[in-house]
C-alpha cells in the first residue's frame, strides 16, 4: 500500500533538521506501523510524504519516489490524495476549515463535489461508528482537546480512505481522550486500514501496532516486532531517547521533603467565568507544601488551568494566596508568579529567541542566556524568530524564559506536550533544579512520565475541587499510575 523507493528530502537552509535520506520502506495493506525517535529525526517528514504535504505544500529537495497503491505521490494532485489518505495532526485546530462540527464533518465530501445524499449517508455512518452524536451541532471552539481530536479523526475518515496517517495525535490529550483515540485506532485496524503513526508517547499503542520503526538522523535505523520492542532494556530505551512502552515500571524519582518549613495556602479560591454561572473552581481552603514540585492532575475540565490562572493573578476576583504567612492578592501574585502556557505561541513576543529570554530577566545577562539555550538545545536557533520554531522548540523557549525569570512560584501548563524522552528529561531536570533553589512549582500535566521524573507532591482535581492531595511516595505513585492507566 505504501512504498518508499530511495527517498531523500531536505527542507532547505531556513528550516534545518527534519529531513530524511535513503528511505526504503514497504508497508502492506492493513498494517499498523509506528514511527518513533527523538524530535527532529524525520518522523513528521515521512508522514508528510505519505499524505502529499511533501512535496505539494512543503517545498524542498526531493529525490526518489513514494507510491500509494501504485500511484506516485509527487504526480498525484492533493485533492486526489485526500480520498486515499486521511490525516490527523498534533493540533486538530490546524486542520479545521469550519466553525461547527456538522460542517467540518461534511467538508471533505463537499470539497470533492459528492452528491448531497451520499454526503449525508457518509456522515450518518461516521457519527455512528465514532459515537460522536453528542458532538454534533457544536462550535469547534467549544470543544475540549479530546473532542476536537475525535472530530479530526472522524472528518479525516468520512471519505473512507484506505490509509490513515497520524502525527503525534495524543500530545495534548488527557487519559480519557487517549483511551478514545485508542478505540478509534482499534476500529481502523479492524476495518483493515493501513495506519502510519508518528509518536513520542507510546504506552497507549501497546498491543495495537504490527511493526515499530526507529528513526534517527533522517534514516530508519532499526525495525522491531512489538515483542522485540517491548523487550528492550530500560538502558537501551533511554540511549535511544524513547519513552516506555508500558507504564508499569515507572517509579518516582524525587522524595517529598516532609520537614520543609515552607507552606502555601489557598484561601477562598472560588471562581466562575460568567455571572450566575456555575463555579469553575471551588477551593475554600487548602494547604500545600512550598519549595516542592507539585503535579496537578485531573481530566480536561477539572479546573486545573483555572486554578493556575488564579494562582498567577490572571483572574482578579479569586481569593488570597498565602506564601509563608504573607498574603498575596491578585496584583501581588502577578509579580511573584510566572506561567508557561500550554499554547506557547500566546506568550512569545520578540523577534528572536535570545530577545525572548532576555525579556524575562530582571537583570539582562547574555552569558546566562547562552547557558540556558545550550541546556535546552536551542543555541543554534538563538537568532531565529520564536514563532518559526517547531512546537517542541517553542515549548522549550517558554520554559527557559520561566527559569531565568527568578519568580518565586512558577506554573507550567502541559510543559512536555509533544516532547521526546530526551527533552522531557531536560525539562524534569530543570524543574528539579528550580525546586532545589526553593522555588514552588505547579505542573499541570497529562504526562505520567513527567510526574514520576520530577514531582514530589500531587494535587488531584475533579469538578473544580481538590479531590485529594498527597506526597508522591510509594503509595502516591500507585494512585498516580492508577489514574493514568488505560
Amino acid at each position: 500500500m505504501i512504498d518508499f523507493q530511495n527517498v531523500s528530502f531536505s527542507y532547505g537552509e531556513e528550516s534545518r533538521g527534519g529531513g530524511i535520506r535513503n528511505i526504503n520502506l514497504t508497508i502492506k495493506t492493513g498494517e499498523f506501523v509506528l514511527l518513533t525517535g527523538e524530535s527532529g529525526c524525520g518522523k513528521t517528514t515521512i508522514t508528510r510524504l505519505v499524505n502529499g504535504l511533501v512535496p505539494h505544500y512543503y517545498e524542498g529537495n526531493l529525490e526518489g519516489d513514494v507510491f500509494l497503491d501504485g500511484k506516485s505521490v509527487a504526480d498525484t494532485p492533493l485533492y486526489d490524495l485526500a480520498a486515499m489518505v486521511g490525516s490527523v495532526f498534533q493540533n486538530p485546530k490546524s486542520q479545521f476549515f469550519n466553525v461547527d462540527t456538522d460542517s467540518e464533518l461534511a467538508f471533505a465530501c463537499e470539497n470533492l463535489g459528492y452528491p448531497q445524499e451520499d454526503i449525508l449517508q457518509r456522515m450518518d455512518r461516521t457519527i455512528f461508528n465514532y459515537h460522536i452524536e453528542n458532538l454534533m451541532g457544536r462550535s469547534v471552539f467549544a470543544l475540549s482537546g479530546g473532542e476536537k481530536q475525535k472530530i479530526a479523526c472522524a472528518s479525516s475518515s468520512v471519505l473512507l480512505p484506505g490509509i490513515m496517517v497520524l502525527d503525534e495525535p495524543s500530545s495534548n490529550l488527557d487519559m480519557v481522550a487517549i483511551d478514545d483515540l485508542r478505540q478509534v485506532l482499534s476500529l481502523w485496524k479492524k476495518q483493515g486500514k493501513t495506519i502510519l503513526i508518528a509518536e513520542h508517547r507510546l504506552y497507549y499503542l501497546h498491543d495495537l501496532v504490527d511493526r515499530v520503526l526507529y528513526v534517527k538522523d533522517g534514516e530508519i535505523e532499526q525495525e522491531y516486532t512489538p515483542a522485540e520492542f517491548d523487550s528492550l532494556s530500560d538502558g537501551t530505551r533511554k540511549e535511544m531517547g524513547l519513552r516506555p512502552f508500558s507504564l508499569s515500571k515507572l517509579k518516582p524519582a524525587n522524595q517529598y521533603q516532609t520537614h520543609t518549613a515552607k507552606q502555601m495556602e489557598l484561601q477562598n479560591f472560588c471562581f466562575a467565568y460568567k455571572k450566575q454561572a456555575p463555579e469553575s473552581l471551588h477551593i475554600p481552603n487548602a494547604k500545600l507544601p512550598g519549595g516542592e514540585t507539585i503535579a496537578i492532575i485531573g481530566l480536561n475540565g477539572a479546573g486545573k488551568s483555572t486554578l493556575a490562572r488564579c494562582v498567577c493573578g490572571l483572574e482578579k476576583k479569586c481569593g488570597v494566596l498565602q506564601v509563608n504567612g504573607k498574603a498575596l492578592d491578585w496584583k501581588a501574585r502577578l509579580k511573584h508568579c510566572y506561567m508557561v502556557m500550554q499554547d506557547t505561541s500566546h506568550q512569545l513576543f520578540t523577534e528572536s529567541v535570545t530577545a525572548e529570554i532576555l525579556l524575562s530577566m530582571d537583570d539582562e545577562d547574555e552569558t546566562v542566556v547562552e547557558q540556558i539555550l545550550e541546556q535546552f538545545d536551542l543555541l543554534e536557533y538563538k537568532d531565529r524568530h520564536p514563532l518559526s520554531l517547531s512546537g517542541g522548540q517553542k515549548q522549550r523557549v517558554a520554559i527557559a524564559s520561566a527559569i531565568v525569570s527568578n519568580r518565586e512560584i512558577i506554573v507550567f501548563d502541559e510543559p512536555t506536550s509533544g516532547l521526546d524522552l530526551k527533552h522531557m528529561r531536560k525539562v524534569a531536570q530543570s524543574l528539579k533544579s528550580l525546586a532545589d533553589q526553593g522555588k514552588t512549582l505547579l505542573v499541570i500535566t497529562h504526562d505520567p512520565e513527567l510526574v514520576m521524573a520530577s514531582c514530589s507532591y500531587v494535587i488531584h482535581m475533579e469538578k473544580g475541587q481538590i479531590k485529594e492531595n498527597y506526597p508522591l511516595d510509594v503509595n502516591g505513585a500507585k494512585k498516580v499510575l492508577n489514574f493514568f492507566r488505560i
